[in-house]
């Protein structure tokens, strides 16, 4: 509901033209609040944790997850570059609702999740309209990964990785 009505207030914000400007009776201009830059975040909500059996909860993929760390994130040298994927965080994005990597110790940036699939038999499945599970950097400039995974039940873990992949203490 809240975002609705953020949405309705920034499409009707102050555009910055005088002649648009709101008057009190009599014409006398009203201070306005400047319009924000951007709108903020929305929240994250946590989602139910029915065991479906199908890996779509934080119930479900926490477990999975924790038994295979070493394989959350993945640098490759490739045609000049540095590739670093997050496929395997992709493969149970439906437990989680959002992922943040921090690459050398930069601030942290969400990572965009596809949607699940939740009509189809393998809602975690990565399709060719989801996009490509990696971004690109210059040859040898990831050194460190440091990944934030919030879980749908807003549960969050934190960890360091090494350039091998490898999590670090």
């Amino acid at each position: 509901m809240l975002d609705m009505i953020l949405a309705i207030l920034a499409a009707t914000a102050q555009t910055g033209d005088p002649a648009a400007a709101v008057h009190a009776p009599g014409g006398v201009p009203v201070a306005q609040a400047p319009a924000a830059l951007s709108p903020p975040p929305p929240a994250l909500i946590a989602e139910p944790q029915d065991a479906t059996g199908r890996f779509t909860t934080a119930l479900e993929v926490r477990p999975i997850l924790a038994a295979t760390r070493s394989n959350w994130i993945h640098v490759r040298e490739f045609q000049g570059q540095d590739l670093l994927y997050v496929t395997h965080l992709w493969s149970w994005r439906c437990g989680l609702v959002q992922i943040r990597l921090s690459v050398n110790g930069g601030e942290p940036e969400v990572w965009p999740l596809p949607a699940c699939h939740l009509d189809e038999g393998f809602p975690n499945m990565i399709k060719a309209e989801d996009g490509l599970p990696y971004r690109e950097y210059p040859l040898g400039s990831v050194q460190a990964v440091t990944v934030e995974l919030t879980y749908d039940d807003l549960g969050t873990e934190t960890l360091n990785f090494g350039r091998d992949g490898q999590p670090r203490p």
